[in-house]
């Protein structure tokens, strides 16, 4: 029986902060993902989609074997008894947004890519979730949101070339779907992540996308597999910290924070990728990224409040599903 602390508002908001910051941590760890590709693509021309299936496999493979030496193989089992049509749809929907946003960008650019897909998500949650619940949403939280977009906008024009590809309409459409696919696998996965716990569901999902993905590496130009050690050091960088890691922290944070906060929190993602191509490989951010840098972390801060926050305040599940 729960006590009267562990249902108060204080724990509540306990709860509620906690899962903000699982979910900005994962997003910082997808921000370094851009980086992780570019250095393998430097060693062997690995496409983005051939380096894709490679990522959800070997984070499939080390989360089998967390499974399995943790002993709760079991609950990945249950989970694909119990709800095996959700399983899937989380595991393709993740699978398709990232190749959808991968050939956006190809299309029309990184920066409008990155605006229209990752900058759908959070308007298309917040607008489903003021219908469900009947209310248009609360002054504080269309300010975050706005704010978090107006961010994003700065940053991604700020940090990227404005060429916009060579079929740009082909391109924002791609993004759209990726967006919208974003959306609703989020929205899918924070259903089932109150059910169970976030390393079977990242396991299951990771399964189903590595299914998706690796039949593409057929229809793909270039190299399907590589040698090279550092390529491979990277690919396990990718798998094991921005695929395996990233996920369970996103499935822990959904199990406390609506999808449509879960999505805003993302944004740190496109943040993260402007300051670690600054540190790293020496590029420059001019005022407008410095304030969209300040826009988005202030909106994602701004989350931590329950009134601001991109969609309702939610109990925490049972505990004992960890």
């Amino acid at each position: 029986m729960p006590t009267l602390s562990s249902t108060s508002p204080s724990h509540h908001r306990t709860t509620h902060l906690r899962g903000l910051v699982e979910v900005a941590a994962a997003s910082v760890l997808w921000g370094t993902g851009g980086l992780a590709v570019q250095l393998i693509r430097e060693q062997d021309r690995l496409s983005p989609v051939t380096i894709s299936a490679w990522r959800m496999a070997i984070a499939a493979a080390v989360l089998l074997g967390a499974l399995l030496a943790l002993r709760r193989g079991g609950e990945l089992l249950e989970l694909a008894r119990a709800r095996p049509r959700q399983l899937v749809v989380v595991g393709v929907g993740t699978a398709a947004y990232q190749g959808f946003y991968f050939v956006s960008v190809t299309q029309v650019g990184v920066a409008v890519s990155t605006v229209v897909s990752l900058g759908l998500a959070p308007v298309l949650l917040t607008v489903a979730e003021s219908v469900r619940h009947r209310r248009a949403p609360a002054r504080g939280r269309l300010t975050v949101l706005v704010a978090a977009l107006a961010g994003l906008l700065l940053v991604s024009v700020a940090s990227h070339e404005s060429a916009t590809g060579p079929a740009p309409v082909a391109g924002v459409l791609l993004a759209v779907a990726s967006g919208t696919t974003y959306a609703l696998t989020t929205a899918a996965g924070g259903s089932i992540s109150r059910t169970t716990s976030p390393l079977a569901l990242t396991s299951g999902m990771t399964l189903v996308g590595a299914a998706v993905l690796l039949p593409c590496l057929a229809l793909v130009d270039g190299p399907r597999v590589t040698t090279d050690p550092a390529a491979l050091a990277w690919l396990a960088y990718l798998g094991v910290l921005t695929m395996a890691l990233a996920y369970v922290l996103l499935y822990s944070g959904l199990r406390v924070i609506a999808p449509s906060t879960a999505v805003t929190a993302s944004l740190v993602e496109p943040v993260t990728a402007a300051v670690v191509a600054a540190v790293v490989l020496g590029e420059s951010l001019g005022p407008a990224a410095v304030v969209g840098i300040l826009l988005v972390l202030g909106a994602v801060a701004g989350l931590g409040r329950p009134a601001a926050a991109a969609g309702p305040v939610l109990p925490d599940p049972d505990p004992g599903r960890g």
